[in-house]
């Protein structure tokens, strides 16, 4: 029986050194089992990511909160960063600042080690459930065949890019500092986008807009876009596939 525990053991630091091996050869600088033991248990006075997020990462509407799984590691660890240092601030629930201060750089870098390897399958929010919840009827919160127009084509007489040039298709992600946006929580995109929209006024206010874009990029976007834009993306970036109709392999992740 010892011999048996001692090479179940030895097997599961195997697949544990392997899952980290594959993850250093995708450019990801960082432990997953430590930041899986922040993720789910907190750390100190920090709570846990799993208590806002949910343990499989798909995040929630009646929170606000993010989808983190299927994200982008750089673009994880950026977001980290900003709130750690103040570049972005959490207009949401309030809490992503202290909890980004209350790790180390290490840490930061361990969670979007863990987060990056999350892959549980979600097929966005439920927007009937959400029209439902609010009262309301589900055309209020968006017209997903307009949002599609402009995520694929954009609106160039209106100075809007289509969201995959920098997305890639549906909002998958292109990698890099472009986080996946596809499959995302209705309402955090549609309060990202006002907020994104808010940065680019003048004289923004920091405690409601979001100025962290690389280049202002995003904000240079949202600025063109109408409330009923906004919601339509929404709605359409909620609902679509990572994948083309003639592929059902999603995207390598290597490039992320």
């Amino acid at each position: 029986m010892r011999r048996f525990l001692m090479v179940a053991s030895g097997g599961v630091f195997a697949l544990m050194c392997a899952a980290t091996g594959a993850l250093a050869a995708e450019g990801v600088i960082g432990d997953p089992n430590h930041g899986r033991q922040i993720f789910l248990n907190g750390k100190g006075d920090v709570s846990a990511c799993a208590s806002c997020h949910g343990e499989d990462g798909t995040g929630s509407d009646d929170m606000g909160t993010p989808r983190l799984s299927n994200q982008v590691y750089t673009y994880i660890l950026k977001q980290l960063t900003d709130f750690a240092t103040g570049k972005r601030v959490d207009n949401t629930l309030g809490a992503m600042n202290d909890v980004a201060k209350g790790l180390t750089e290490q840490d930061r870098r361990d969670v979007a080690a863990y987060v990056h390897s999350l892959k549980t399958p979600f097929l966005g929010s439920d927007l009937r459930s959400l029209a439902e919840a609010d009262d309301v009827d589900v055309s209020d919160l968006g017209d997903t065949a307009k949002g599609r127009m402009i995520v694929e084509f954009g609106a160039g007489d209106r100075g809007i890019p289509a969201c995959k040039s920098c997305h890639s298709y549906h909002g998958r992600s292109a990698g890099k500092i472009f986080p996946a946006i596809q499959g995302q929580r209705y309402k955090y995109l549609k309060h990202e986008l006002e907020a994104f929209k808010e940065g680019s006024q003048p004289n923004y206010d920091k405690e409601t807009a979001r100025y962290n874009d690389p280049l202002g990029m995003m904000r240079k976007v949202a600025g063109h876009l109408t409330d009923e834009d906004i919601k339509n993306l929404a709605a359409y970036l909620t609902s679509a596939m990572p994948e083309t109709p003639n592929n059902p392999v999603p995207p390598s992740r290597e490039r992320f």
